[in-house]
């Protein structure tokens, strides 16, 4: 017989055993896969804690990273900060060091001067600008540097004499006596307490106070105050004043004169006040006696020294009869170096060309001011020297 069964017509019982243990299958496999995914998610206690410590060995990493990176910028800041203060100490060379000026002058033209020539230019012999350059060496010598040569000593010199260049018959008691008087000096209007110094004559001027001997050399200078300023307060303000009335400043010598000790004095014209060391001539009041005339005739003849000095310290050193535009203490000090050089080249013999200056007239002053007693009978003294001598 021929088997009918299709292959779907199998048992019933059969096919619900091959479906229940194919869903077993399957449960078990799902759930191995749950168990596997879940082991892979979580992992045990042992890796937690290893991932924990990588994760903190990076971060101390990290750390020490940004630690040394700061370190390392703050060292380069030190660097940069030591180097800055290095170039800062260092002197600085300028853009331009030095111009080529041209030499000419001195090394031909000046080595070839003759007498003449030195006295017209510098106001002194060769011989003496080598002594004058002799005493100067200590103080203004200088050393060549590695980057230019210095200016020669003796061209230097030179060239403060050029600078400075270009800009007494009684003798009976003269030996006991100095004359004091009083010069301007032109400057340009300073910006503070101007007005201080406009002088009565219109122009703005430092006085200069000298005082000099028999043979018209200064042996005390003072220079500076504002030449609105009056002889007299001038006087009180220097250390003449100080010295002469401590009795410091002549020696303690006397010498009998009409019956009367005197000793040294100072000759000054009637703007200043009689001392018992400072004599001035007799006011003119239009009633002096004839001793009291020939007393101021022969005074005055004794000061005219002074004027003389005068006259040819500023012939000699023009600056001083020009407008000096430089700073009031430089002005100072260039005065008193033309007084030191006057009398380096009056000590000296060194010619005085006349054309350089006009001779000072002597001046007797009229000004009527308060004699003081001190000095009085020294002066009646000298007088009745003088008339008994005439």
């Amino acid at each position: 017989m021929c088997d009918l069964k299709g292959a779907g017509d199998s048992d019933p019982v059969q096919n619900s055993d091959s479906y229940g243990r194919r869903r077993d299958l399957f449960l078990l496999a799902s759930a191995c896969s749950v168990v596997v995914h879940q082991q892979r998610k979580q992992p045990t206690i042992g890796g937690r804690e290893k991932n924990t410590a990588e994760k903190r060995r990076r971060v101390v990493d990290a750390i020490n990273y940004e630690q040394e990176e700061k370190r390392r910028r703050r060292n380069i800041n030190k660097r940069r900060k030591r180097m800055l203060l290095h170039f800062e100490r260092q002197p600085q060379r300028p853009s331009v060091w030095s111009f080529d000026r041209a030499t000419q002058w001195w090394d031909i033209t000046v080595s070839g001067f003759t007498n003449a020539q030195w006295l017209q230019n510098f106001r002194m012999s060769d011989k003496t600008f080598t002594f004058l350059c002799s005493k100067l060496r200590p103080a203004m010598e200088r050393q060549n540097s590695t980057f230019r040569d210095c200016v020669p000593l003796r061209k230097r010199v030179a060239i403060a004499l050029w600078k400075l260049a270009t800009g007494s018959e009684y003798r009976s008691i003269g030996h006991l006596f100095g004359a004091v008087d009083g010069s301007h000096i032109p400057i340009i209007a300073p910006q503070e307490y101007h007005t201080d110094y406009f002088n009565r004559k219109g122009w703005h001027s430092i006085n200069l106070q000298g005082v000099v001997d028999g043979k018209g050399l200064f042996w005390h200078v003072f220079a500076g105050m504002p030449g609105s300023m009056h002889d007299a307060r001038v006087l009180r303000l220097s250390s003449l004043w100080e010295l002469a009335s401590q009795g410091m400043l002549f020696p303690d010598h006397t010498r009998e004169v009409s019956g009367v000790m005197t000793g040294y004095y100072i000759l000054g014209d009637s703007a200043y006040p009689l001392q018992k060391w400072l004599l001035k001539p007799y006011s003119d009041t239009g009633r002096l006696t004839a001793d009291q005339q020939l007393y101021n005739k022969k005074f005055s003849r004794a000061r005219v020294v002074v004027e003389n000095a005068f006259g040819r310290l500023k012939g000699r050193w023009r600056c001083l009869l020009k407008r000096n535009d430089s700073d009031l203490e430089l002005v100072k000090s260039m005065v008193l170096a033309c007084c030191a050089l006057h009398n380096l080249c009056e000590s000296h013999g060194e010619t005085y060309d006349s054309a350089w200056t006009e001779p000072a007239v002597p001046v007797v002053g009229t000004a009527a001011q308060g004699a003081e007693d001190e000095g009085r009978h020294v002066r009646d003294a000298v007088m009745r020297h003088f008339l008994s001598h005439s």
